[in-house]
């Protein structure tokens, strides 16, 4: 399913414990920008979209009778979604400001991007990277092998 005429090859789908609430923080912490909302019978939303940066990204109430667990009654999220930004540490403040948690400070890290990390209020991983310089295959390895 696409939002308007966009077609994506990939869309991530969050299930939230509170959808009306992460769309709100998304908006505030990530710039996203909201298309829709679907409430069900129960005034949970059962579909919505936002779009980030212009991906759109999917999000719906956690209901566990449909399978459909949030990070936060699973106890986290193995997935991290990952934004490339213009400044990795004004992006990590607006989102600490929004109510994240930074999980990881911005850094510059080996593979050329400077990098940080956050967990949203409503446990979702998301990093932040901004490149610094182009890494060939070989260099990458290279700084693999002496940073481990």
């Amino acid at each position: 399913m696409s939002e308007g005429n966009q077609v994506a090859a990939l869309t991530p789908h969050l299930v939230c414990s509170n959808a009306a609430e992460a769309i709100d923080f998304y908006k505030e912490a990530l710039g996203a920008e909201e298309i829709m909302r679907v409430p069900g019978p129960n005034g949970a939303l059962m579909h919505a979209a936002v779009s980030i940066d212009g991906i759109s990204v999917f999000l719906v109430d956690e209901n566990a009778n449909c399978g459909q667990l949030s990070p936060t009654a699973l106890g986290g999220s193995p997935v991290t979604f990952n934004l490339g930004v213009a400044d990795v540490d004004a992006s990590l403040d607006r989102a600490e400001k929004a109510g994240a948690t930074v999980t990881m400070p911005a850094a510059d890290q080996f593979w050329g991007d400077r990098y940080g990390m956050i967990r949203d209020p409503f446990g979702h991983q998301w990093a932040f990277a901004t490149p610094l310089r182009q890494t060939s295959e070989s260099e990458l390895r290279e700084s693999a092998a002496a940073f481990a």
